[in-house]
């Protein structure tokens, strides 16, 4: 999920009863929260190396205990004690863990058993940024703010938020719940249809980011690639949408799918429509490339003549 909604859901967690474990519990549940992306500092090495290792060990259980030891430390520095020490750490353990479980509610993804399987595991029931989830989190933030001005002018006791966070979190619970009923019925429209005379292979339904009922479909037969528009209040058109023939094996792709960049591709790419043409401006060249068709993502490689790679590129868009 985005960083807003992952901090306030830890604020949530802390209002709803969490405050009373430590007295900085809302400020270190929210670092907490925030502590696996941590990995955004490979950015600064380049689009491919973000690529690489966001949402990586960071966001693996076995890191987990070790960023939450980390900011239960940050907040033990002013007055040290195990104490202090101990119910942070189970508080920031919490919020770490909160994290991960967000992350693998969206499309995206996260590799939690890294560094023993780097296999990508996803729920695919809400957008890497849901509105509606962020709305509700926000509301829960603000509303004791706001109760706090109107109790000052009417002389009557601020309310502390637990009964708006409480309900965030419940309506959090509910919602992924009933997106999980909805994309088990997107998936079972995509499934029971026959495409150009082909049974699908696979299919996956991606959330879109406003309507619970609208998901991005992709159907995989064994000659094609085809993705639609899926909306679940409307008939879905089998023969609509787009398709991509998929590619003859050849020595070109067998040697791009050989480089690292495109193992590390092919390794978070679960839809990946593969196509092969001959290189700009080298009739003798090969370029392959490869795109994830969830998100556009994509590799390309240059390979001559002779089988080998002269190039390779990543690219987000």
């Amino acid at each position: 999920m985005d960083p807003v909604t992952h901090a306030l859901t830890g604020l949530a967690m802390s209002r709803a009863g969490l405050s009373r474990w430590h007295a900085q519990a809302p400020a270190l549940l929210m670092l907490a929260a925030e502590a696996p992306d941590v990995d955004i500092v490979s950015a600064f090495n380049g689009s491919y190396s973000y690529f690489v290792h966001h949402r990586w060990i960071t966001h693996a259980f076995v890191a987990a205990p070790v960023l939450a030891i980390l900011v239960s430390l940050l907040f033990c520095t002013v007055r040290p004690s195990w104490k202090r020490f101990g119910a942070g750490f189970l508080l920031a353990l919490l919020g770490v863990l909160s994290h991960l479980v967000l992350d693998w509610t969206n499309a995206y993804g996260i590799r939690f058993l890294l560094p023993f399987d780097s296999h990508w595991y996803s729920l695919d029931l809400v957008n890497v940024v849901d509105p509606w989830i962020l709305l509700v989190l926000i509301i829960a933030a603000v509303g004791p703010l706001l109760g706090r001005l109107v109790s000052s002018e009417m002389g009557a006791r601020a309310s502390a938020g637990r009964g708006l966070a409480i309900s965030a979190l419940v309506f959090f619970c509910i919602y992924d719940g009933g997106r999980g009923l909805l994309h088990q019925r997107a998936l079972d429209v995509l499934e029971s249809r026959v495409y150009d005379g082909a049974a699908p292979v696979r299919a996956a339904a991606i959330p879109t980011l406003l309507n619970p009922l609208a998901w991005d479909g992709i159907v995989e037969t064994r000659r094609s690639m085809k993705k639609f528009q899926l909306n679940l209040s409307a008939a879905f058109d089998p023969e609509g949408g787009r398709t991509w023939e998929k590619p003859e094996a050849s020595a070109a792709l067998a040697a791009a799918a050989r480089t690292e960049m495109f193992r590390q591709f092919l390794g978070f790419s679960k839809y990946p429509l593969w196509s092969v043409v001959p290189a700009p401006g080298d009739e003798d060249s090969t370029e392959v490339t490869v795109t994830d068709l969830r998100f556009g993502f994509h590799v390309s490689a240059i390979v001559n003549s002779g089988g080998r790679v002269q190039q390779t590129r990543f690219a987000y868009r």
